[in-house]
């Protein structure tokens, strides 16, 4: 079953400095009917405007990605980490007990554009840590790259939750298709572009929610780049 959801149907917020999607329920947006999908707990998808950013704020039991689209998100934590998060980069932070960091965009005339996103942990009080690595797009090219898993594979980044994550980019006659465990989930949010997901044809903002299918098909993207979450049901 593949339930749409469309990109203006999320929530949003506008804070003049800050301009933000939700596809779940998060601070003032709530809905009832989209709390999360499966251990996927946030997706938000972050406009930073020049000059301006989160201060110091914390969080714990959580693992936090984050997907720079546009410009650079300037991180800075309790760990010690100062890291510049260019698009390309995956970061994941799992808080753990606890960390407290900050998000800044330095730029003084560019909106740093990205994905924060928040996975529940199966593991719980553990010491927070970092990880940023970088994905080139021809590793996306017409493929699902794994970017964030369980163990590590592929040189993805680790993350304590069951659930992983892939990236791809297509275009044109470029298509992939993935296998899927039809006890699980598997979420499909469109980064920009347009793609059809198992024939139905999403575009920028949208997402496809899938449950009981054992195939995922992408293909006739268009400018297209793409999440896909395998998820604990």
């Amino acid at each position: 079953m593949l339930t749409l959801r469309k990109s203006q149907d999320r929530g949003f917020a506008d804070h003049g400095w800050l301009k933000s999607f939700h596809s779940f329920s998060f601070a003032g947006y709530y809905d009832p009917r989209h709390m999360g999908f499966g251990n996927l707990r946030v997706i938000n998808e972050d406009r930073i405007a020049p000059g301006t950013g989160f201060g110091t704020h914390g969080h714990r039991d959580m693992e936090i990605i984050s997907y720079v689209l546009q410009g650079n998100l300037a991180h800075k934590d309790t760990l010690g980490n100062v890291k510049g998060i260019p698009p390309g980069d995956v970061q994941r932070m799992s808080a753990g007990r606890g960390v407290q960091h900050s998000e800044f965009n330095h730029a003084p005339d560019e909106t740093t554009h990205f994905l924060q996103i928040w996975i529940e942990p199966n593991v719980t009080g553990i010491p927070a840590s970092y990880e940023q690595k970088s994905f080139a797009e021809a590793e996306k090219r017409g493929a699902l790259r794994l970017v964030a898993s369980p163990d590590g594979a592929q040189g993805s980044v680790t993350i304590h939750a069951d659930a992983s994550l892939r990236a791809g980019l297509f275009d044109g006659a470029e298509s992939a298709s993935l296998t899927l465990d039809p006890a699980r989930k598997a979420y499909v949010h469109l980064v920009r572009g347009a793609l059809e997901v198992n024939g139905q044809q999403l575009h920028t903002g949208d997402a496809a929610l899938i449950e009981n299918e054992s195939q995922l098909t992408l293909a006739h993207g268009k400018d297209a780049e793409v999440l896909v979450f395998d998820l604990a049901a």
